[in-house]
């Protein structure tokens, strides 16, 4: 039986590329941030994990058990129920969560937009490409002697670039009849 080890297979230096092409993209954005927008980042990496819910649920349990046993020892409670300044502090907990997220979310919209807009300009590039490899392929096939000639309807269809500007006036022509 071959030994088994942990070596992985080298990566092909194609896909090597276009790994460090995202790499340096998300880079690149990161670096546009301003310091105050990079600790909204990071703050919206920690409300994002289960242990705040747990943090933030476990100081208001401790706030209210403080406060009721406080209550039943004679003691004058920080805060009686019913929980004025807890009410007060776990809105001002809900407020500036939900501003993180709705920040974190904006960004990472806009950079899915980015990403969008990218991946129709590659598919763009590859349809024209691959449009290009059927008219050549056909004229190969033309000029082979050996190769009986016919004629395939698709390819002629095929053969065209589509035109981008036509397809989306057809996708939102389509929008407007399902409306």
């Amino acid at each position: 039986m071959p030994a088994s080890t942990d070596k992985q297979a080298p990566i092909a230096e194609h896909i090597s590329q276009n790994i460090e092409s995202i790499v340096a993209f998300h880079e690149r954005e990161h670096e546009k941030l301003s310091p105050a927008q990079r600790r909204v980042e990071a703050a919206s990496r920690v409300i994002s994990r289960p242990l705040y819910l747990v943090v933030l649920l476990a100081l208001v349990l401790a706030w209210i058990a403080g406060n009721v046993l406080a209550l039943r020892l004679g003691a004058r409670p920080l805060d009686a129920p019913p929980f004025a300044w807890l009410q007060g502090a776990v809105a001002l907990a809900a407020l500036i969560t939900s501003t993180v997220v709705l920040y974190a979310q904006s960004r990472q919209a806009k950079l899915e937009i980015q990403r969008a807009h990218l991946d129709l300009q590659v598919n763009l590039l590859t349809e024209q490409k691959v449009s290009k490899l059927i008219v050549l392929l056909e004229e190969l096939r033309r000029d082979l002697p050996m190769v009986n000639d016919r004629v395939d309807t698709e390819v002629g269809v095929l053969q065209k670039p589509i035109d981008a500007a036509q397809l989306l006036s057809a996708l939102d022509q389509g929008k407007r009849e399902i409306r």
